[in-house]
């Protein structure tokens, strides 16, 4: 399917934009600035609450922002982690996309706002996504959560931190997460994987090849990281007794092939997954609900994805 119109001229306008961004200004805090610029919306949906809260890390606090849409609950919930290559991103840049779930999905956000590369190298940002689950997990009266209905999620890098906390805890036995939502995930840091993706989409649709190497050595700290399963969860061996998963991918997104790949590893290992790529999207097009059909479409779709797996997991 060509690009789709509304997509092409959301590129367009970011185009026009960055031609007018003077290279000396291309250092890490202005990358952020102007990632989280492209991202925030005016256009974003009312929830009964949203707090910001911070919790202890690792090594320093976390700050997380909790969704709580209407209802009395206690409530399913979504634990959320942001993309932006482990370099960029935010609370901020993520807050439409967490208001758009809390609301469909009816359940509880809470977003995280994990330790980013290059000044905290991996696996600093497992240990704070992590933390922060286990936080959410034995915190869910104070969130109002049902301990039971806790899923996971996030897209691009933090699509790679779901599936890696799916992991983690399944192999550590807590704690208990009854779903994935991976949105466009970048499965695997080891560029030894050249999927067709990279080379058919490795230009002009936002998200490059070349972005996606810099990223990867922003992250991590040598080559023997990039084999780690918890960099890249696609090498992880034994994918079996994960919880299932929905994994989204688009169109023309280098990350799309291993998005595919890492379903039908899944489903080798016997995990239920509801894969789908979205024909003529990008790589962050869920950032792009309040202006892309599609998009919207796309995050109601997530949605009713993450309702029927909190409705089955209730009806246990």
């Amino acid at each position: 399917m060509p690009l789709h119109p509304q997509i092409h001229d959301f590129l367009e306008r970011i185009n026009g934009v960055a031609d007018h961004v003077s290279s000396d200004q291309m250092t890490i805090e202005h990358l952020r600035h102007y990632f989280t610029l492209t991202w925030v919306t005016e256009h974003v949906e009312p929830v009964k609450q949203v707090q910001n809260i911070e919790i202890p890390g690792p090594e320093s606090e976390i700050p997380m922002r909790v969704y709580t849409p209407e209802g009395e609950g206690p409530f399913p919930a979504l634990v959320y982690y942001h993309g932006g290559g482990f370099v960029l991103g935010g609370l901020n840049s993520h807050d439409s996309i967490c208001r758009l779930l809390a609301n469909a999905a009816s359940c509880v956000v809470v977003s995280v706002d994990y330790r980013l590369a290059p000044e905290h190298k991996f696996p600093a940002a497992v240990d704070d996504a992590f933390a922060a689950l286990n936080w959410v997990a034995h915190h869910a009266a104070e969130l109002n959560v049902n301990p039971l209905q806790i899923a996971i999620g996030g897209d691009s890098a933090g699509g790679n931190l779901s599936a890696v906390m799916a992991i983690k805890a399944t192999a550590q036995g807590n704690p208990s997460i009854m779903f994935q939502l991976l949105i466009y995930p970048a499965v695997t840091t080891n560029m030894k994987f050249e999927f067709p993706s990279m080379s058919e989409n490795a230009d002009g649709y936002l998200l490059t090849r070349e972005s996606i190497l810099w990223f990867y050595r922003q992250y991590l700290s040598n080559e023997e990281d990039a084999s780690h399963p918890y960099s890249s969860p696609l090498l992880y061996q034994d994918l079996s007794n994960l919880p299932p998963a929905m994994i989204i991918t688009a169109e023309y997104d280098p990350l799309r092939d291993e998005g595919k790949a890492y379903a039908e590893r899944l489903q080798a290992a016997g995990v239920s997954v509801n894969y789908k790529c979205y024909e003529g999207m990008i790589h962050q097009f869920f950032n792009l609900a309040h202006e892309v059909d599609a998009a919207k479409m796309a995050i109601q779709d997530a949605a009713c994805a993450l309702k029927d797996a909190f409705t089955a997991k209730g009806n246990d």
